[in-house]
Formats: structure tokens, C-alpha cells, sequence
């Protein structure tokens, strides 16, 4: 999950860095016109992709079993992409002046995602998981009806007891 968490911070940094210039010629005795590009501009689902894995890097620890297994090889696959992205970037842009420092880091960044996706699809399931507290089934388990006092009033189960009442269109402060 690190791996992940690394490697996507890296590759959210770095697409949106200025990966390239493009010198537009003038008449004249005006100067070349520089127009820079980051990332996100000459490849936009770059960014998109390393936010994903952001994401996909906390599902990890929201998930168990085969499901965190499957959360995995998507990192897996998503990471490829972000690598393929910024290999584009690092080795397909000739048309204009490419700084090859931003689009390596990007590609570091996609390798550690691919890393840390596949290391989750192969041993995740052996991991621990969180607690059962938040599971939906342990919640409803302990709603009950709200304890009421001798005067009739919502009482003894706190703020959560009083609002189960609203709720069911009870008026817990009416006698």
C-alpha cells in the first residue's frame, strides 16, 4: 500500500510539472513565442490515472479478501498506465524542447503503483483487515428503541436515541 501511496504522490507531482516547451516562431524582430505544457496537458487522463491510484491505495486497507486482491491488479493495471503515459511523454514528444527529469519521475512513479498493485493481488488476502466495528451489520445491530424516561420523555441512550425518534416521527422532548 506505500508503494502505491508513493508512487501515485509522485505521479500526481509530477504530471502536473512542465514537461515541455514549444518555441513558436515570430517575424522580426519579435522573439520566439515559448509555450510550456505539464503533463496533465499533453496527456490529460495522466493526472486522472495517478489520482485513481491515490484512491485505489486506500481501498486497499477499506477491503479484504479477494476483493482486495482485485483492487490490486487494477493498481496493477493502472500503474502500467501511468507508466505507458509517461513513457509517451519521456520518448514521443519530439515536436518541441522535452525536459526528460518530470516525465522520468512520473514513470518511477507508475513502476511503484504496478509494484505495489501487484504485491497486493499476490499476498493481500494474507493481510489483516480492519475491524468489524465498521461494518454495516455491527451498526444496525444496536439500534433499539429509545429508552423513555417517567415523564415519557427520550432518555438514557443519548443524542442517537433522539434522533431514531425523529425518525420514526416521534417528538421526543412531548410528554
Amino acid at each position: 500500500m506505500l508503494l502505491g501511496l508513493v508512487g501515485a504522490g509522485l505521479a500526481s507531482y509530477a504530471a502536473t510539472r512542465t514537461w515541455a516547451v514549444e518555441l513558436i516562431p515570430r517575424p522580426a524582430p519579435l522573439p520566439p513565442t515559448r509555450t510550456a505544457a505539464t503533463g496533465g496537458d499533453l496527456l490529460p487522463w495522466l493526472t486522472a490515472l495517478a489520482l485513481v491510484a491515490l484512491a485505489g491505495a486506500g481501498a486497499v486497507l477499506a477491503t479484504r479478501g479477494v476483493v482486495r486482491r482485485i483492487v490490486g491488479a487494477l493498481l496493477a493495471l493502472i500503474g502500467l498506465g501511468i507508466a505507458a503515459g509517461a513513457g509517451y511523454g519521456l520518448f514521443g514528444l519530439t515536436e518541441a524542447e522535452v525536459g526528460p527529469g518530470w516525465p522520468l519521475l512520473c514513470l518511477v512513479g507508475g513502476l511503484l503503483v504496478t509494484a505495489g498493485g501487484a504485491a497486493t493481488a499476490a499476498g493481500g488476502h494474507r493481510w489483516p483487515a480492519m475491524g468489524a466495528r465498521y461494518d454495516r451489520s455491527t451498526g444496525a445491530a444496536r439500534r433499539t428503541a429509545p429508552a423513555r424516561g417517567a415523564d415519557g420523555r427520550v432518555g438514557g441512550g443519548g443524542t442517537a436515541a433522539a434522533w431514531d425518534a425523529l425518525d420514526r416521527g416521534e417528538d421526543p422532548t412531548v410528554n
